[in-house]
This record gives structure tokens, sequence and C-alpha cells, in this order.
């Protein structure tokens, strides 16, 4: 299945049915009059949070969702059939976004939330709603009112526990699949993840966390450079960030980290605020001394300790389970922060959205 985490739909809920113009004739029925119905509602269009999708392929190839109108009215006051409404499924982390991309019209993060994109138009009157002391026979009824139409953006954020940055070429692929069972793509050359990866990591047989990995970042990448920084959405909503510095390459490590630090600053979003676990990764290609002089450069660089820095290797396994229960500390804050945010507010506080 291809990723797409951004498309661009229109949207029309359904006119309301028109009321009726009837009246009554019936045998042994002293007295007629006015008996026209109303027209029924037109169908909402919904987006429902559902779970067992990942991605917004789907909206690549139908782009354009019309609910179906009401129906009309009819004598004896019968109301018209109100038509159903067309719900659209979309992935946990999926945001409704304005036509100018500058408003958040809704937020979905849970399964089972859903909200309404536009409202279907009311029915019509029939004339038995004219009806009145001075005009007992009205032939006025009036059309249903019609829906609502817009084009918006649908953009999804991936649900994630915590996420992986870090210069191309880092080790960031490797080291998701040395700790979860996802099968990024790995290759020696720069960015070969064109896409965010997710996958579960367990820490033991009774704790695991989602850990969302994207390609790689370079120096400018908010001003377009390599793939840009149009990915870094999908680590928004994460509780720590693990910053991989590959110490096997040529370059200075306290300058690698610098460009992405400096890159998470620019992109804002709160990501250069998030809690960050910083390892020196590829250990295996380096000696004792060279691990060593590295560590005390990032650790200058970063303004902590060098006992701070971790050492790793993906590939190698090295130093793989110490930094996964490091993540799984911070993983556990932000668990007890949204409990607790549960408990004060009786509901989530994150996530704009209307239940249907």
């Amino acid at each position: 299945m291809r990723f797409l985490d951004e498309v661009k739909i229109y949207i029309r809920s359904g006119d309301g049915g028109p009321g009726a113009i009837s009246f009554r004739r019936e045998k042994f029925v002293e007295f007629g009059g006015p008996d026209g119905g109303d027209g029924g509602r037109g169908g909402d269009v919904v987006l429902r949070c559902v779970e067992n999708l990942n991605t917004l392929i789907d909206y690549r190839y139908r782009q354009h969702f019309r609910a179906k109108s009401g129906k009309g009215g009819s004598g004896r006051q019968r109301t018209g059939a109100s038509a159903d409404p067309l719900v659209i499924d979309a992935p946990p982390g999926t945001q409704v976004l304005d036509e100018t991309k500058e408003f958040v019209l809704a937020d979905l993060t849970e399964p089972g939330q859903s909200v309404i994109l536009a409202k279907g138009g009311d029915g019509g009157w029939g004339n038995v709603n004219y009806k009145s002391s001075t005009n007992q026979s009205p032939r006025r009824s009036t059309p249903g009112w019609p829906g609502e139409e817009r084009w918006i953006w649908l953009r999804l954020k991936l649900i994630a526990d915590t996420g992986l940055v870090g210069l191309p070429n880092a080790g960031k692929s490797t080291f998701l699949a040395a700790v979860s069972a996802a099968k990024p793509k790995i290759a020696d050359y720069p960015f070969t993840t064109l896409h965010p990866n997710l996958g579960v990591v367990r820490v033991d047989e009774a704790r695991s966390f989602v850990l969302a990995d994207i390609p790689g970042l370079i120096e400018g990448a908010h001003e377009g450079a390599g793939i840009g920084d149009r990915f870094l959405g999908h680590v928004e909503r994460t509780g720590a960030l693990l910053h991989l510095v590959d110490g096997a390459s040529e370059e200075d490590v306290a300058e690698a980290y610098r460009i992405v630090r400096e890159e998470l600053k620019a992109y804002g979003g709160g990501l250069s605020d998030k809690p960050e676990i910083l390892a020196l990764n590829k250990a295996d290609a380096l000696d004792s001394e060279m691990i060593e002089e590295r560590q005390k450069r990032l650790a200058e660089a970063a303004g902590i300790a060098p006992k701070d820095v971790f050492v790793l290797s993906g590939a190698a396994g090295i130093g793989v389970d110490s930094v996964k229960e490091a993540l799984w500390r911070h993983v556990v804050k932000l668990r007890r922060t949204e409990n607790e945010n549960i408990e004060d507010d009786g509901q989530e506080k994150a996530g704009s959205w209307s239940p249907v």
C-alpha cells in the first residue's frame, strides 16, 4: 500500500426535499383542506475515524463526495424520507483543514470519533403549514434548503509514542528494524526512507510502544531542501524524540546534531521542546577512543553530560536495550499525563471533534 498523508477533496451535503401542495379529497369528509407534507432532510457528510487505516491513499482516486438529497413531501401530510449521511473513513491522526490550509476544522485522534463536515439541507414546508383562518386553501410550499459544499484538505499525522530524527544515513531505519517487526527499506545511500514508517517496540512481554521513523533531514529542509520537512508533522504527537547521530561519518558529529536541531526549531510545532534522547549510532564501526571523543563532542553540543549520550549500534544490537528503556520512561510519563487529563475533564483534551 502506498503512503499518502495529504489530500484535497470536494464535499457536498444533500439538498432538502421540496414541500408538497396537496388537498384532501375524501368521500364523506365534509371539509377538505390542505394536507401537503414537508420534504425530507438532505444527507450529511461525516468524517469517521476508524482503525486499520494508516494512509489517505483511497482519496487519490476519488476526490468528490456528494450526499443524497431528501425526498419530497406528499399528500396526507406525509413527510418525505430523509437521506442517509455519507460517511467517509479516515485513519487516526487525521486533521481537517479549510481550503486555504490556515484553519484546522477538526482533529480526529481516536477510533470512533466523528465530525460532520457538511450538514444536509432542511426539507421544505408543505402547504399545510400555511393554513390559517384567512387562507384556508394555501397553494404555497417551499423548496428544500440547499446543502453545503466546500473543498477541504485532509492531513494525516501519524499516532506514535516516540519518533526518530537525524540526518540521512544516520541509521534510523536500521534501528527501527532492530527493535520492531517493521521492515523499512535499508541501503547505503541517502534518502532511502521516502515516507514514514511505524513499528511496535516491545521492551518486554508487558511493555510496548509505537516508534515512528521519518525521512532524514538536511540543512535547509524547512526551505524545501532534500525531501524538506513535510514529514515532521508525523512526530508532532510523540512524547519524545530519539535523535540518532552517525558516529562513523566523516562529518563532525556536533555539526550533524546542530543541523537537525536547527531544522526542528525552524519547523516549530513544539518539536524542539520535546524530550530528546541523544544517541551516537554505528558504534560497531568505532574503537573505544573514537567513541569517547565523539561522545564528548556530542554532549558539549547538546549541553548535557557525556554519560547521557547513548552509544549504540542498531546493526550489531549494541546498546539497543538501554535506549528502549529510556524511551519507555518517557512513554510512561506521557501516558500518565494523558490519563490525568481524562480524569480532570471527563474526556481527552486533545482533538477538536463533534460526535454524530
